[in-house]
């Protein structure tokens, strides 16, 4: 913990009323300001390789093609550098690109009129493409009875789309009918899925159990009814396994029971997290508002990368075919960009848990719920005045991992068939490695997030303050990562199982439908959708008062300095029944002047 004059901390003294806020907006700083103005030079620096590349580029080369004299096809311009490339002195005006392989696999790309002009060969796009393709198709679908299978997707949506488009409204409805479940009924909800997994657990072991004894009764004999095994090893395998079983269902009962107060924690954190959704509505716009961004940047990064694609310089090879070479600026430019394309999207998530986290932490630090004076645009311009570096800080080492990972994943495939054993299991082992490594960064940074929204410190010192509460409060994170992503992972199944349900009886009687299971497949991937939207909100409201819990307890005592917790949380600290004692006193209206009292005597 910092020093009362560095962190943003609530106005104390008399006079002041009971709406007093942990922030405080006037003493925050820009933090990780050199982290913020890389991230503009990075960008910056992008900007010029693409313009070399633009340069040297033509988008058409990759939409289009081009032959071995270099001419795009479909265009006007035909390159006359050399008269002998083409024969006799035809130069093509075909649109469609082909490419023909020689039986010494030499490439020949000639731009044709007509793709029926070759045999075997048919229009795709701009392209003509092996007719063998479309014959395996073909024989897939008509083995399986779906033959003119996009014609019918077709006509199935023209004549049902308003069914289409009512199950996603289903979905949108049943989402929010989860939020409002976990709001009031999570207690039941957490509960009844233990009760179920330990259910599971002993029926398991009791199932396994039988066969062990099933197995060593009928062990080269054959019984009636029962499972015939005279294989002695089979004996052994299911004493085994019934065994750790065993151990297992014990182990969960035991854990269930130490962890029984905080598991309760976590299902006040729930009822907690559903009201400040409540009281700020607002924060469930923000996925919407992050995919829309998410999606123009993925978009911007596609359209550079086909510039990059098509750059080069126009090559002689010595068997007189031509060819757009790139150079060691327009090759380290398409590195660059994959990696801005990690960089920008891990910043733009991190921006959406830096506004969720500021205005739920404010939502707790204040008093009086009702004077919160737009916390969620409050949080958005925090964000985009002090801690867009702490942001950029936090997506750069993601990106760094993300991008290392991608690096590795190419330099195995390079090696691919050349490799023994150990090298392969190497790097298994290495990806492994790394996919771990980057969840755990993951989820620091969204701590770290929080930390920097609630105190205004630097990314660095709130990934150090928020893995030191993490820590002290270990088996509270367990409970929480444990049981509480199971129940928002059930939360999404139930909406997406719901909307698969009523769109299998909405359709199923509708006369002229194909493939039922097309706008079924398609409305469920929409609930899952925005079923992850609405959970991730919840899930990060959840992250975000656990910590704010955590600093409050770290910071007061709940007597000399009230807890800023709601009465459902004090049950879970130390002092407990004195701060309920004082909350309800203060309900009375006798603990302000109390306090007043105190800071005059001090």
């Amino acid at each position: 913990m910092g020093s009362k004059r560095d962190r943003v901390t609530p106005t104390e003294g008399a006079g002041q009323s009971e709406s007093i806020e942990k922030f405080k907006d006037n003493v925050r700083r820009t933090t990780d300001i050199c982290f913020l103005m890389s991230f503009v030079i990075f960008f910056i620096a992008l900007v010029c390789f693409l313009g070399y590349c633009i340069y040297y580029g033509d988008t058409l080369r990759v939409i289009n093609g081009y032959d071995n004299c270099g001419h795009v096809c479909g265009t006007p311009d035909v390159l006359r550098r050399d008269m002998n490339c083409y024969k006799r002195g035809q130069f093509p005006t075909g649109p469609y690109h082909i490419v023909l392989r020689s039986s010494a696999n030499e490439i020949d790309r000639v731009c044709v009129a007509n793709c029926s002009e070759y045999e075997g060969y048919r229009e795709f796009f701009t392209r003509c493409i092996p007719q063998r393709s479309t014959a395996a198709v073909d024989s897939f679908f008509s083995k399986t009875g779906l033959t003119n299978l996009f014609d019918e997707v077709s006509e199935d949506f023209q004549l049902y789309w308003r069914e289409f488009v009512y199950l996603c409204l289903i979905a949108f409805g049943f989402s929010i009918l989860i939020l409002v479940l976990f709001r009031f009924l999570v207690g039941l909800v957490v509960w009844i899925v233990l009760v179920a997994v330990v259910l599971i657990c002993i029926a398991g072991t009791i199932f396994l159990w039988v066969l062990w004894h099933r197995s060593k009764l009928s062990n080269g004999t054959t019984l009636p009814d029962a499972v015939s095994i005279s294989d002695s090893g089979n004996t052994t395998f299911f004493l085994a396994m019934s065994i750790v079983a065993s151990i297992v269902t014990v182990s969960v009962i035991l854990i269930l029971i130490v962890m029984r107060k905080r598991i309760q924690l976590v299902v006040q954190l729930f009822k907690e997290s559903g009201k400040a959704i409540t009281a700020m509505p607002a924060l469930l716009f923000q996925p919407i508002v992050t995919f829309v961004t998410l999606a123009g940047a993925v978009s911007v990064w596609l359209y550079f990368s086909l510039w990059i694609e098509s750059s080069g310089v126009l090559t002689r090879e010595p068997s007189n075919v031509y060819y757009y070479e790139k150079d060691v600026w327009m090759k380290l430019t398409r590195w660059y960009n994959l990696f801005s394309m990690f960089w920008s999207s891990q910043f733009i998530i991190g921006c959406q848990h830096m506004v969720i986290a500021g205005a739920v932490s404010k939502w707790y630090f204040t008093r009086d719920k009702k004077k919160l004076n737009s916390p969620v645009v409050n949080s958005a311009y925090n964000l985009a005045r002090y801690h867009l570096g702490s942001v950029a800080l936090g997506s750069f080492l993601i990106a760094i991992v993300q991008f290392a990972r991608v690096l590795l994943k190419l330099l195995e495939k390079s090696l691919k068939g050349r490799k023994g054993k150990c090298a392969e299991c190497t790097f298994k082992c290495c990806q492994c490695c790394l996919y771990c490594f980057e969840k755990i960064l993951k989820y620091l940074s969204r701590n770290a997030y929080i930390e920097v929204a609630i105190h205004g410190y630097s990314f660095c010192r709130a990934g150090k303050q928020a893995f030191k509460l993490l820590t002290s409060n270990v088996l509270r994170v367990a409970a929480i990562n444990s049981v509480g992503d199971f129940v928002l992972f059930l939360g999404k199944v139930t909406v997406v199982a719901a909307t698969v349900l009523i769109g299998i009886n909405m359709l199923q009687d509708k006369p002229g439908v194909h493939h039922i299971w097309v706008p079924v497949t398609i409305a469920a991937l929409f609930a899952y959708f925005v079923a992850h939207c609405f959970l991730t909100v919840y899930e990060m409201t959840i992250d975000t008062i656990f910590l704010c819990f955590c600093e409050d307890c770290e910071m007061n005592d709940g007597i000399s300095r009230p807890y800023y917790m709601s009465r459902g949380l004090m049950e879970f600290v130390e002092n407990s029944n004195k701060a309920l004692e004082l909350d309800v006193s203060k309900r009375k209206g006798n603990a302000w002047q109390s306090d007043q009292s105190c800071d005059q005597a001090v």
